[in-house]
């Protein structure tokens, strides 16, 4: 499968490397594809990874990987093209992250809406899912957790297309997660704010970002 990668931070460099692994062609979808940001990480990807605008990687995808950061991420749907995205399928990876002094990291949107939902209004005519972004780019890297019960990380994933949350599904199995259906897109309200406990827990230094959550059954 062609995957654009819209994004070459850490999140978007680890699920590139990994998806390539996993026998995918990505395509980072980045504004300089000469920098050598860019060039370092196309060669850490592997051979079959390539670099193109924004616009020229959404083309020339099956799926694409939102991974930007929340302040960059309308502008970056925009720069694209309302056309271009018709009928194209989108992970978002996006958190609504926001920054106030005196309070600190916390959501810019939060149950009445949500960014993923922001991302369906901007990313008109595509299919959005929910997925990949409750965890850091740590355990997209790697997502195996030895363990005595023989459990796998949890990625939850939210969409209103039924066929697009079993796709992603087996996107993020083949990295080593078990799928867990979080239900319509609206679910993306409550899967921020998991996001944002997780990043606090792994900020606050009690643990490292090598932590994921599981599910258990009787």
């Amino acid at each position: 499968m062609n995957i654009a990668i819209i994004g070459a931070g850490n999140v978007g460099g680890a699920l590139g490397r990994s998806w390539t692994k996993a026998g995918h062609r990505v395509i980072y979808g980045v504004r300089d594809q000469q920098a050598e940001k860019t060039k370092v990480l196309l060669a850490a990807t592997g051979d079959d990874a390539v670099a193109a605008s924004p616009a020229e990687a959404v083309q020339a995808a099956e799926w694409v990987a939102l991974a930007t950061p929340w302040n960059a991420t309308e502008s970056a749907v925009r720069s694209v093209g309302a056309d271009a995205w018709r009928g194209k399928a989108v992970i978002d990876c996006t958190n609504p992250l926001q920054f106030t002094p005196g309070v600190g990291l916390e959501l810019a949107l939060g149950f009445s809406d949500s960014g993923a939902e922001n991302v369906a209004r901007w990313a008109t005519g595509a299919t959005v899912v929910k997925a990949f972004n409750t965890y850091g780019w740590e355990n997209f890297a790697d997502a195996r957790y030895p363990n005595a019960a023989g459990l796998r990380p949890v990625m939850f994933i939210a969409s209103d297309d039924a066929v697009a949350k079993m796709q992603v599904t087996r996107l993020a199995e083949e990295l080593g997660f078990e799928g867990f259906d979080a239900g319509g897109l609206r679910a993306a309200r409550e899967l921020e704010p998991l996001a944002l406990i997780w990043i606090r827990s792994a900020m606050s230094g009690a643990r490292t970002p090598h932590f994921t959550w599981a599910r258990l059954t009787r």
